[in-house]
């Protein structure tokens, strides 16, 4: 798979805290190609196990699924905004501090009932609440679909907040130093 490079090099996230930033994200955003080549974006609950993203969503058909079926290849997103600071004297010299990471791959649905309900019990593992139920039983397993992602690259980026020492005004790194309001 071949892309651009990340341009900011100072701000690249090692691939193992990328991976651990997408395992524990509570929320990602999955980004699939339509038909007429605009993408698509949902945000979906997920669990990541070694080189795979799982996801699930409504067994009906809709733009999510006809898009899966027609072309696998996607991409997941996750990020951990933090705060955004200032570096200047004008309001335009503000910055966030995060990190973020994307995971680009081959989407495929998983038809396998004891494969869909291994995805619930980790699902239910990251996401559920404790409450005294019976495990590993989804009575509505027919009713969902469950998709694989199955991950060929994952980039990461951040970056982190400056210490009040280097934030304005304490330090100005305004990027017009000669412009007048």
């Amino acid at each position: 798979m071949s892309s651009p490079q990340l341009r900011r090099q100072d701000r690249s996230l090692a691939e193992p805290e990328a991976r651990d930033l997408i395992r524990g994200a509570y929320c990602g955003r999955l980004a699939t190609v339509s038909e007429d080549g605009w993408p698509y974006v949902v945000p979906l609950l997920h669990v990541f196990s070694a080189d795979e993203i799982g996801l699930h969503n409504t067994a009906a058909p809709g733009h999510l699924r006809t898009n899966v079926e027609r072309d696998g290849r996607a991409c997941f997103e996750v990020d951990e905004p933090i705060k955004v600071f200032d570096y200047g004297r004008f309001e335009c010299d503000s910055g966030p501090a995060y990190r973020s990471a994307i995971a680009y791959g081959r989407i495929r649905i998983v038809d396998e009932r004891a494969a869909k309900a291994r995805f619930f019990d980790a699902f239910m593992a990251k996401y559920g609440t404790g409450a005294q139920r019976p495990k590993s039983f989804y009575p509505r397993l027919d009713q969902v679909t469950v998709y694989a992602l199955a991950v060929e690259r994952i980039t990461g980026k951040h970056c982190p907040l400056p210490p009040v020492s280097e934030q304005w005004p304490a330090l100005d790194r305004t990027k017009s130093p000669n412009a007048r309001p």
